[in-house]
């Protein structure tokens, strides 16, 4: 018998593999493992064509039997009946005298595929990259999908391929490449499936189409059996091609950035590909870390699909893989529609927004929009995101009449100074641009939309701790000030909050850099210890003034006093030197506070800086009235 070569490219082996010609060659194209022909037995009871072909052609180097309804008998050259189970591949390949040898390992791209079923699972697969085949009309089957683009192990791999929209109904290989564990698994509605929510997974997976190489399958005239172990080495998997960033990230760019790409048919596949690869490039300079930028990805279309979130990836290897494998949608330019869905739900703390960092969402177009950009962007910059559009291509003259809104750009922007709007000529030309974006977005001065009052003031509480107080008032002051301090966002970047508590002298319990998130503050408060002494609130608002904000700028600065008498000394020269340095002074009163003296304490107008309670019980009621207060003044000032 004469060698021969088999060449198979781009073939749906699904229903070309016909049990008639298998039986008279005995050609058993083996590449299941015990594990999962467990799989494929376990569905005997479905009589579907594709499963009957696969279960009666499928024959495993231990010769396990496919126990179908019907037993599967083929007839040797020398007329003799085979058993009704099926034999091992070391008796079927002496007696045809062909053996075949995969081109390459199992898991490479050019790999004969993995059988696998519709219900298995990512966690069932061993390797960490590895092509599967997927059977036929999945969509039919009950499988479950947990996340979008980035998926749970525990979700069915043909399921989530089929929800990718790598793979269509009539089945066919996938590319599976396992990655680490994820928080917040979007669910969605994809081609057919159904994909659910899921707030954590220890390890994930992604799916993309393998690239198409022949599967070459050799004969040869020997008949000795091919070894397990005489399997070609995998290839190995090509890195990305990017300087390694640092481990934590760029402590100097600490943003949440969303990334808003174009997937229109305007912009079309090629430049959609030129595309990510601008977007790759300026995540890399980005130097995204745990400590660093967080960025997250939403494709505008017809309808805007967030493809993973701010916490998915916080390595740059992995986050330059994710942006990579995102696949082209198609449909109309909605850019408005991409930026709702981004303001609306993307940079909270479920999705992985982190409390007091800047929000950026960065918007790419492809020559102009389809829909109208306003009421988005006011609502982007209502949440304190700052919006950057950078739009490429823009309309040709001739082109103008075609667009919806001429002034988009003016819209969408966080505000319209030519600082938040960046104009490219072309997708050929981009990486000239990709340092003088990055330098703006990570200008946190500039970011005029991230200051808010919630995030960008620095108040400090000056706390009576006079022997007219008691312990257990001195407790209740407490309370009250965590709960002004819960109102904001405590970061190093965002708002920040100081201590000091008086008597005839005066304590620094905390200064405005000591702690850097609301738990810390609110514990570090609630561990005051009470001094007790006498009151001597003037000399303590000057050493407020000189020891607590003498390193902030003005208009975010804000002082709280509580006290519950009357001063020994002097307010009204230290609080008027305070005002002039650019703090703003609430005063609260309880007891047997003279409200002269906190009305000349207080900045103007007296009265909406000014509250007075007779019993301790009643500080909580103005936790909201001062905070409104605070947020207020802070507007007015910024």
């Amino acid at each position: 018998m004469t060698g021969f070569s088999l060449s198979l490219s781009q073939v749906n082996l699904w229903p070309k593999l016909r049990p008639p010609l298998l039986c008279k060659v005995c050609v058993c194209v083996c590449v299941c493992v015990c594990g999962y022909l467990k799989d494929w037995l376990s569905l005997a009871g479905q009589s579907t064509p594709a499963l009957h072909h696969l279960l009666t052609a499928c024959c495993c180097f231990q010769g396990i039997q496919c126990e179908q309804s019907e037993r599967f008998s083929s007839k040797t050259s020398a007329g003799e009946t085979v058993s009704e189970e099926m034999l091992p591949l070391s008796v079927l390949l002496p007696l045809t005298a062909v053996s075949f040898l995969p081109s390459s390992a199992f898991g490479s791209e050019s790999s004969v595929p993995l059988p696998v079923t519709c219900v298995t699972r990512g966690a069932d697969l061993m390797e960490d990259s590895v092509v599967v085949l997927c059977p036929p009309d999945c969509t039919q089957w009950r499988v479950s999908v947990f996340g979008t683009g980035t998926y749970a192990s525990v979700s069915s791999v043909c399921g989530a391929a089929v929800h990718r929209g790598v793979l269509g109904p009539s089945g066919g290989p996938v590319r599976v490449h396992k990655l680490q564990g994820r928080h917040n698994y979007l669910s969605s509605y994809a081609h057919g499936i159904q994909s659910q929510a899921l707030s954590r997974w220890t390890t994930s997976f992604n799916l993309s189409k393998p690239v198409t190489v022949p599967l070459e399958l050799t004969s040869v005239t020997s008949t000795t059996p091919l070894p397990g172990a005489a399997q070609p080495a995998k290839k190995p998997v090509k890195k990305p091609s990017v300087k390694k960033a640092l481990s934590g990230g760029n402590k100097d760019c600490q943003m949440d950035i969303a990334v808003v790409i174009d997937s229109s048919n305007n912009i079309g596949q090629r430049r959609f590909n030129l595309q990510k690869n601008f977007v790759t490039k300026l995540a890399a300079v980005l130097r995204v870390g745990p400590t660093g930028p967080h960025v997250g990805l939403i494709q505008a279309s017809d309808t805007p699909r967030t493809e993973f979130l701010l916490t998915n990836y916080t390595q740059p290897k992995e986050l330059l893989f994710a942006i990579r494998e995102v696949a082209y949608l198609g449909g109309d330019t909605n850019t408005g529609k991409a930026i709702m869905h981004t303001a609306e739900t993307f940079f909270s703390q479920d999705n992985g927004g982190r409390r007091g960092h800047p929000r950026v969402m960065m918007v790419l177009v492809d020559g102009w929009p389809s829909d109208d950009l306003g009421e988005a962007a006011m609502l982007a910059r209502e949440s304190g995101i700052n919006v950057f559009l950078v739009s490429v291509a823009k309309p040709a003259p001739e082109e103008l009449a075609m667009v919806r809104d001429k002034d988009f750009t003016k819209k969408a922007v966080c505000k319209d100074n030519g600082f938040f709007s960046y104009p490219i000529p072309s997708w050929f030309s981009t990486t000239k641009h990709i340092k003088p974006l990055t330098q703006r977005i990570c200008s946190l001065d500039s970011l005029l939309c991230s200051r808010t009052c919630y995030n960008s003031v620095n108040i400090g509480f000056l706390i009576d701790g006079s022997s007219s107080v008691g312990m257990g008032n001195f407790q209740l002051m407490l309370d009250f000030l965590a709960g002004i301090a819960r109102s904001f966002d405590i970061s190093d970047v965002g708002a920040r909050i100081g201590a000091v508590q008086f008597t005839y002298e005066q304590r620094l319990e905390f200064g405005l850099s000591h702690y850097s998130n609301k738990d810390e503050v609110i514990g570090a408060l609630r561990r005051i210890s009470y001094m007790s002494g006498g009151t001597a609130t003037g000399a303590a608002i000057s050493y407020t003034t000189q020891n607590l904000f003498r390193q902030t700028g003005r208009g975010r600065n804000f002082l709280i006093v509580v006290t519950d008498g009357q001063s020994y000394d002097d307010t009204r020269a230290p609080a008027m030197a305070a005002h002039k340095q650019g703090i703003t002074i609430y005063s609260v009163g309880v007891a047997w506070a003279p409200l002269d003296d906190l009305k000349a304490m207080s900045s103007e107008p007296k009265e909406s800086h000014t509250f007075f309670t007779r019993e301790f019980t009643g500080l909580t009621e103005f936790i909201p009235l001062l905070v409104r207060g605070i947020c207020r003044d802070f507007t007015e000032n910024n």
